[in-house]
């Protein structure tokens, strides 16, 4: 979905604001900065907090959350490591590394010679090692099993991490850290040492290792009797050619006939999502069958079902996030009946979004890692389904969800789940609905703007179903979970109870047997998100546990009431309850009714400011929770205004910033607009003016509808001379071509502009990459510069996904080729092109390619994906099929146009061939120069007469990195 709510209130209650500054004096000191003194007669009390729990180890105590067949979990800091390298952490500080790390530290890597070496307990043959690289960052990492290096080295990059969410008001740069996964040459035994160290060639410092899970993975199972193989039908399993079109039919044949289809061991490229009604689709194990895509599975209204599916992984390279439903791993409906067990996903924009028609399924036994947004959300229409013993990590948005819209979510159960690293939001979230059922579950380190556990009344959007019934919240295990909220300047407890948009009413929570575990704030917070005051009541708790708060165990900022019993609190940082109403401004609004059984915890004294924590939560060996990290200290204004949470539908703003193999280096005549600040007049929607300035045209400002004159305005930082504005579409052929009235006005104090450009008409032709340059008057300098739009032939508002500006140079102004996306604005119709490119989304292959950098990402009409081939093996050659021998004038190639790359000289050459074995030369071997100032484009122009039908290019060097790159191979009749 496109739609983002914002969540920043309209309306704050000043009164409120001036009572708080009685209590500046109080709490300055702690407010200085992020690190915060601990006082001495708190401090021991903080020495005393148990040690620090690990999601995994919390579990298998109180019996709770996932368990992995074979998997066992070591921190890179943890009793079963070694290092040489820095810890870092613990943190709580939004937007840091350590923040994000699983229990809040990892290792850094800074120098050769630096390793982690883990001592296994278990045996294993495979792991998975969670770490980051620095953004714009790739290279490579060395393994040595028992002393001895492996053959292979790592392969690690920062592509798909390192995601901006613009939209989300108050989120920062997350989602810093990902995976990669490697079977061993053969099983070790308990005892045996698996050493990471940075050595001779490995370049991408600083490394910083998370957490390894090692794996003792079972046998590949044996195809299903009478079932149908995909590779039988076509499927490619060595990656090198596209199997959709394979797996279509097999999935086709098995269902006429009643049978599985069949998966084998194997890498599988599935360029285009499919639509399945029906089907059982198994793979040898989710080690052995992969499939290379970011969306398998794209149902877009009901289905039959069941769709069933075991046994395989899905591994996707999404850049940024995809909220267009175009990158999520399982999309829409499974229908009736499905059951999904097995599965790996990893680095897709969602795991499971399932918004259509999904009864009585069964998601099981699977591991969703590093998405860019929700690690599963049932978004409405969902009753009666189970999702079970899975393991989430590093989701960049809900690691669970149930959201009641369009319709209710009923009768639902999440149980025995483990969500680890939720980069933003929520570890789970029951967003309305009737009947749901949380049990059982663990969840630990979740980020900002969320809490461990939500139950909410948060829209979103309407129609919107509200809780009602009985919602069950029972056994789970919240660990270091809450955060500060970076709009209010106020935390998040560990758990929410939140009546954003409207009361709990008619519904009744019984939240029991749960425990809350080190806590860097409040355990329990009960709030009315909207800031509308509306209440929290028909909440149970009972017999739940709370061990270390930062702060106190309930912090209440609306009105209403809860029973509470059998509440036993340890180790409480702050005594007393906050308990001051939004927006009624009364001290003890929330009315706790204390049954029997509460110990450790007390109603008064009632605080009305909220209260800095005592120190960081327990976090590893040797850490004893007191001072020594970073944990930020709520502002003196005790503003309860309810902290805004993201929305469940992912925000519409991919990271603008592709992240190649080579090390980036700098563009000479950068983009003066480029994350300026920037404003506008109206806008239409999610398409926010900031998206016009953030690097990436697969986002875009548009004016609010039917309101000529519109206008948008970007802030430089400082008067500057400019001599050309380059304006972007969305290149892609969807767009129709489209001509805007606009003018260029300037100005140094942003109230008084003067006419820099006189209203003109400007053409965007999807044939020629949707950009139009506007030289500027010689001598032009400002530091406000404003585009007015009065007219635009396709739609009745301004449009624009980029607003480049660019000093005047000494030759011609600047071009860049805008990113081509594959997702075109949703309101205009949109229309062909009349020079289309010959070689857009047709079949593809190459000698060879590395990691995820498939040949098919060079004919996917979007530069925010590439092919790289094979390392340090030219001559290597890429080739496309046109479908039919077609007249081609010239060529167009593109890599990604964002500054990080840096400039390079690729040595290649064309051939053609009627036949696609016999190929004779086009155009001979040269050299051509991709300059990120100027696009990163080259263009080829083919000798008069050419015709051809297999289109190919061979790369026998390249300046900046020892293999053929290419974002987008472009033929055109002229």
């Amino acid at each position: 979905m496109t739609y983002y709510r914002s969540t920043v209130q309209s309306t704050r209650k000043p009164n409120r604001r001036m009572q708080a500054l009685a209590s500046v004096a109080a709490v300055a000191t702690a407010t200085l900065g992020l690190l915060f003194a601990v006082p001495a007669h708190q401090a021991a009390a903080a020495t005393a907090a148990p040690a620090g729990l690990t999601p995994f180890a919390a579990g298998a105590a109180n019996g709770t959350g996932a368990s992995i067949p074979g998997m066992t979990e070591y921190e890179a800091e943890g009793p079963q490591a070694s290092t040489n390298g820095t810890v870092i952490g613990p943190d709580y500080t939004q937007g840091d590394l350590a923040t994000e790390a699983s229990g809040r530290q990892a290792v850094q890597l800074t120098a050769q010679g630096q390793y982690v070496q883990f001592t296994l307990t278990a045996p294993a043959n495979a792991f998975d090692l969670h770490y980051a690289v620095p953004q714009g960052q790739s290279g490579t990492l060395s393994v040595y099993v028992n002393g001895t290096k492996l053959s292979t080295q790592l392969s690690l990059t920062s592509a798909y991490s390192y995601i901006s969410t613009g939209d989300i008001t108050g989120s920062k740069t997350h989602k810093f850290y990902d995976d990669v996964r490697e079977l061993l040459p053969s099983t070790i035994a308990a005892g045996s040492t698996v050493k990471f160290e940075v050595d001779a060639g490995n370049t991408a410092l600083p490394y910083t290792l998370d957490v390894a899970d090692f794996y003792n993975v079972a046998a590949p199972t044996a195809q299903p009797a009478g079932s149908i193989s995909v590779v039988t039908d076509g499927a490619d399993p060595t990656g090198v050619n596209d199997s959709t079109n394979a797996f279509r039919t097999a999935i086709s044949a098995a269902a006429a006939a009643g049978v599985p289809v069949w998966i084998p061991q194997g890498t599988f490229v599935i360029s285009s999502a499919l639509q399945v009604q029906k089907a059982t689709i198994e793979g040898a194990g989710d080690w052995y069958s992969q499939l290379k895509t970011n969306e398998f599975i794209d149902n877009t209204s009901t289905v039959s079902g069941p769709v069933n599916l075991s046994g395989f992984a899905i591994l996707g390279s999404t850049v940024g996030r995809h909220d267009d439903s175009s990158a999520n791993a399982i999309n829409g409906s499974l229908g009736t009946g499905s059951v999904v067990n097995g599965l790996w996903i990893q680095d897709t924009n969602v795991g499971f979004w399932l918004q259509y028609g999904n009864t009585n399924i069964t998601v099981e036994n699977s591991v969703v890692e590093s998405t860019d947004a929700d690690g599963l959300n049932f978004n409405g229409n969902a009753t009666g389904n189970t999702v079970t013993n899975n393991f989430l990590r590093n989701t960049g948005d809900d690691g669970l969800a149930l959201w009641s819209y369009p319709a209710s979510d009923s009768n639902n159960t999440l149980s025995d789940n483990t969500i680890v690293q939720p980069t933003l939001a929520n570890g789970i979230a029951d967003y309305g609905g009737s009947g749901n059922t949380i049990t059982g579950n663990v969840i630990a380190d979740t980020n900002s703007l969320g809490s461990g556990l939500a139950i909410s009344n948060e829209e979103f959007l309407t129609p919107f179903t509200p809780l009602s019934g009985t919602v069950t919240v029972t056994d789970n295990t919240i660990i270091r979970s809450g955060a500060m909220n970076p709009n209010w300047g106020h935390p998040m407890g560990a758990v929410r109870f939140d009546a954003y948009d409207s009361n709990f009413s008619g519904v009744t929570v019984n939240f029991s047997g749960n425990a809350v575990d080190d806590s860097p704030y409040s355990a329990f917070e009960i709030v009315g998100g909207g800031g509308e005051g509306y209440t929290v009541s028909g909440l149970n708790m009972t017999n739940n546990t709370v061990n270390w708060t930062g702060t106190t165990v309930f912090q209440a900022e609306t009105s209403g009431s809860a029973s509470v019993s059998g509440l036993t609190a340890s180790n409480v940082g702050v005594a007393g309850t906050y308990n001051y109403g939004y927006p009624n401004d009364v001290a003890g609004t929330f009315t706790f009714n204390q049954g029997s059984g509460n110990t450790g915890w007390s109603t008064t004294p009632v605080l009305t400011a909220f209260p800095t924590p005592v120190g960081l939560p327990p976090t590893g060996p040797g850490n004893s929770g007191g001072g020594g990290g970073s944990t930020p200290t709520p502002t003196p204004t005790p503003t309860p205004t309810p902290t805004p949470t993201p929305t469940p539908t992912p925000t519409p703003t991919p990271t603008p910033t592709p992240t190649p193999t080579p090390p980036p280096t700098g563009s000479g005549n950068a983009d003066l607009a480029l994350n300026q600040p920037v404003t506008s007049t109206g806008y239409t929607q999610s398409y926010a003016p900031a998206n016009a300035v953030d690097g990436n045209t697969s986002t875009y400002w548009e004016s609010t509808d039917n309101a000529f004159p519109q206008s948008i305005t970007v802030d430089l930082g400082a008067t500057k001379a400019v001599g050309s504005v380059v304006l972007d579409l969305p290149p892609a052929t969807a767009w129709s071509e489209r001509t805007q009235t606009l003018s260029v006005q300037g100005s140094t104090n942003d109230s008084s502009f003067s006419t820099i450009v006189p209203s003109g008409s400007y053409t965007f032709n999807p044939s020629t990459g949707n950009t139009v340059t506007i030289p500027l008057p010689p001598g032009t300098s400002t530091r406000y510069l404003q585009l007015t739009f009065t007219a635009n032939t396709a739609w009745p508002a301004g449009q624009l996904s980029e607003l480049e500006a660019f000093a005047p140079t000494t030759s011609s102004s600047p071009t860049p080729t805008p990113t081509p996306t594959p997702t075109p604005t949703p309101t205009p119709t949109p229309t062909g092109s009349g020079n289309a490119d010959l070689a857009l989304n047709q079949p593809v292959t190459s000698t060879g390619y590395t990691q995820s950098y498939a040949p098919a990402n060079a004919v996917d009409g979007n530069t925010s994906t590439y092919w790289e081939s094979t390392d340090s093996a030219f001559p290597q050659s890429i080739t496309v099929d046109l479908g039919a021998t077609k007249a081609v004038g010239r060529l167009v190639l593109d890599l990604p146009p964002a500054t990080a790359w840096g400039e390079r000289t690729e040595t290649l050459s064309v051939q053609g061939s009627a036949n696609g074995s016999s190929f004779t030369t086009v155009v001979p071997s040269g050299s051509y120069t991709f300059d990120p100032s100027t696009g990163n484009t080259v263009t080829i122009t083919l000798p008069s007469g050419t015709s051809t039908r297999y289109l190919q290019l061979t790369f026998t060097a390249n300046t900046a990195w020892p293999a053929g790159q290419l974002s987008e191979l472009e033929a055109f009749a002229s």
